[in-house]
């Protein structure tokens, strides 16, 4: 088809960033180790804090002897229950943005001991060698009394959790009759799927660095977070502080996985010694002490599937007991993702809480649904065993075009090409269906495969963007970058947007003088903070076309913003691309040194509402197992996502990698092994705690499936940091399975379950 003369199509000329794959922009900063974390802040004249932590599970500190401690040169003061100030923290009503319902554990607050490892004193010293060692000598008695810890022993106490928990959906109503098609079916399965409670880890272990600025009660607060907000907004509720003197830094973050969404415990302890102490203070914590404050649930699952002789399921029926502490009730969506995934008429899906004597659980990537898709991934695997089908066209036979638990079209769903793409990539062909039936000499070979689905959400969030005259774009937002690239995509949108080039732009970020933001989490930041970046730099594309038309023979005047086109640090009429404004030109003309914008962004509910949204993918898995050892080694993994628009597909792999790292840690490795005789966790280090490391991990293919979206956000963006992790446990465990002819259904994979 041509065109008229008069109206040429719109050709961009210039180099668009968004979906190119664009190294990390913080990536010199960090190998260089200019990157300062939150225990690297060397303010002048320091004092550091050492936590003690109790022995003891349940009882009650009776006497602490701390004048030996604070005869000992060097040592400043012993913060306790005995010596702690009241402090408005201490209104059990008080919450901070993510915590869930019921009332926060308070560190010494009171001398009640509720869990292993609890925070139960603070010693603070002019030198971190002199406070651990005053820490360690330290002489403190307990009142010890009975605990519990064990799940297994609270299977007849569950309850459900009520309504209103922060980021709990409950389970929708059960449809059909379940229990009645599942008796009617031909092909039946019902199996329990088990993990214990597993630790987030992050490299960087939490810190905080206090700068006492002298100025009344005014402080830099450095933390280890993923919410620099949350964390200011906890700190002024519990001190009474005001959002001058308690100002959040967080620019690097070396890893949360969702440890760093509540504020830790050693925050409080250095605000409150600064406070006391009127002086700079820093506390740390040990990494067997990062194992005392949350973790992913002990869950305990049942599921039960029915299919017909052609292989429909007839019923699915998903219960989960979870663990949670006395004090808060912790809540994951972990049976919901049952009744959305699949097409089935007859569902019952059911969720339940039990109480141990532990502290209070705590998202860990992916929560909830690493849990559930684990175990229905599994059961549906052996289901389609029993039902005589392939893994992939089993699903595919069962794949659902609408949302059962909302009655809701997807606003987008590519699940059905992510099997397609990455069974294709895989060599699933290749596969033979009968388990034991592929070999290479002594190691025996198995194919898995497995699904996952999480949702596509959006926050409000706000940002600042300043243009000045030598063309130098500066956008900021009080967002975090937990290692998920946040930095390189919001300098690839502001860049974009302006049409300008990635040098000449600066996203800032991780401090609370800048404009709000979530807590980075919940794969929103993209959508929510990226939103915001693109409305601001907006705002400022469109003060600077006016203030282009008021220059002397304009070829601008009197085009309207959306007939116009931002590149090469140009402004050009999208009709006549060689009519142009260069940008500096505008500024330095105009007299302006500097334009400046702040906008927000948040869901458009009308919109969204009448759909589901949620990123898909399909994760294929080959393992090859010793048959004389049971050595398990994942050799090949392909995950194919499906997360809307890709902004950068080399950050976007990244993410995608260390989700299958991950996945392959949960499957095979990670386990957090209390001995409910004195109530810890005995593996609490990394010699114990059994990540991967390098000789345990092999090829990893990611395909990033094409998807458009533009219900989701402005951007179309997903968020990828917790699809890429679902299904790959799941899958892993399926692929022994065909390997070896046997069913692991409690994690890890160890080789005591394969002998």
């Amino acid at each position: 088809m041509s065109h008229p003369i008069s109206n040429p199509p719109v050709i961009d000329l210039g180099t668009g960033y968004i979906g190119k794959p664009t190294s990390r922009v913080d990536g010199p900063t960090k190998v260089t180790g200019a990157a300062k974390y939150a225990a690297e802040f060397n303010v002048p004249d320091l004092y550091y804090g050492h936590v003690v932590s109790s022995p003891v599970t349940k009882g009650k500190i009776t006497k602490i002897n701390a004048q030996p401690v604070l005869d000992l040169p060097g040592v400043i003061q012993v913060f306790s229950h005995e010596n702690v100030p009241s402090l408005a923290w201490f209104d059990r009503n008080y919450k901070d943005d993510v915590a869930p319902g019921g009332s926060p554990f308070r560190p010494l607050h009171e001398p009640n001991i509720l869990f292993s490892q609890q925070p139960v004193a603070l010693v603070v010293a002019e030198t971190f060698e002199l406070a651990r060692y005053a820490a360690s000598i330290l002489e403190i008695e307990y009142e010890v009394e009975e605990h519990s810890t064990n799940l297994e022993a609270k299977r007849d106490e569950g309850y459900e959790p009520g309504k209103g928990k922060t980021g709990f959906v409950p389970p929708p109503k059960p449809r059909g009759n379940p229990e009645e098609a599942y008796q009617k079916a031909p092909h039946q399965h019902e199996g329990e799927y088990i993990h214990l409670a597993q630790h987030n880890n992050p490299m960087e272990n939490f810190a905080t660095t206090v700068e006492w600025l002298g100025d009344g009660k005014k402080m830099k607060i450095f933390d280890k977070t993923q919410g620099a907000m949350n964390v200011q907004q906890y700190l002024t509720k519990i001190f009474g502080l005001s959002t001058d003197e308690a100002r959040v830094i967080s620019k690097y973050t070396g890893g949360g996985f969702g440890s760093g969404l509540r504020p830790q415990y050693q925050v409080f302890m250095a605000v409150l010694a600064a406070l006391e102490l009127k002086h700079s203070v820093r506390v740390s914590l040990t990494r067997q002490q990062m194992f005392s404050f949350g973790h992913r649930p002990h869950t305990l699952q049942t599921l039960k599937l029915a299919a017909d002789d052609k292989g429909t399921l007839q019923s699915i029926q998903h219960k989960a007991l979870a663990e949670t502490s006395h004090f808060e009730d912790f809540t994951e969506v972990v049976v919901n993702w049952s009744g959305l995934l699949y097409q089935c008429e007859n569902v019952k899906l059911d969720y339940e809480l039990a109480k141990i004597d532990a502290y209070t659980p705590i998202d860990m990537r992916a929560p909830g649904a690493a849990t559930g898709f684990f175990a229905l991934e599994c059961a549906l695997d052996e289901l389609a065993y029993k039902a005589g089908r392939d893994p992939v066209e089993f699903r595919l036979l069962n794949y659902a075009e609408r949302d059962q638990n909302e009655d809701k079209p997807f606003s987008s769903k590519k699940l059905r090409e992510c099997y397609h793409q990455g069974a294709a990539k895989f060599g699933w062909e290749k596969r033979t269906p009968e388990p034991r039936s592929m070999r290479e000499g002594n190691l025996l070979i198995g194919y898995g495969m497995a699904g996952g689905c999480w949702d596509a959400s959006q926050q409000k969030a706000a940002a600042k963007a300043s243009l000045t005259a030598d063309g130098h774009l500066t956008v900021s937002s009080a967002s975090n970058d937990i290692g998920t690239g946040t930095y390189t995509i919001m300098t690839q949108i502001a860049a974009e947007t302006l049409g300008l080039p990635l040098e000449a732009v600066t996203f800032v970020l991780g401090d609370t003088t800048l404009p709000a933001a979530p807590v980075q989490g919940g794969s929103w930041t993209a959508a929510s903070v990226g939103s915001a970046v693109k409305a601001t730099c907006d705002e400022v594309a469109k003060k600077v076309l006016k203030l282009a038309q008021k220059m002397d023979d304009s070829p601008l005047k009197g085009v309207a913003f959306e007939d116009v086109q931002f590149v090469d640090g140009q402004i050009r009429r999208n009709d006549d691309i060689t009519q142009t404004v260069d940008i500096r030109e505008v500024l330095q003309t105009s007299g302006e040194s500097k334009v400046e914008a702040e906008s927000s962004a948040a869901p458009n509910k009308v919109k969204q509402m009448p759909y589901s949204m949620h990123s898909h993918n399909a994760v294929f898995v080959e393992v090859k197992v010793d048959e004389d050892l049971g050595t398990v080694h994942v050799t090949r993994v392909v995950n194919a996502v499906a997360a809307g628009r890709i902004l950068n597909p080399k950050t976007a792999r990244s993410q995608v990698l260390g989700s299958v790292v991950w996945g392959i840690s949960m499957a095979l490795m990670e386990e957090s092994v209390m001995d409910h005789n004195i109530g810890r966790y005995m593996n609490h280090n990394f010699a114990e705690y059994h990540i991967p490391v390098m000789a345990d991990i092999h090829d990893i293919d990611v395909v990033l499936v094409e998807e458009h979206d533009d219900i989701v956000n402005p951007l179309g963006v997903k968020g990828i940091g917790e699809i890429g992790f679902l299904g790959v446990a799941a899958a892993v465990t399926n692929a022994v399975y065909h390997a070896t002819g046997k069913r692991v259904r409690d994690l890890p994979v160890s080789i005591d379950k394969l002998l």
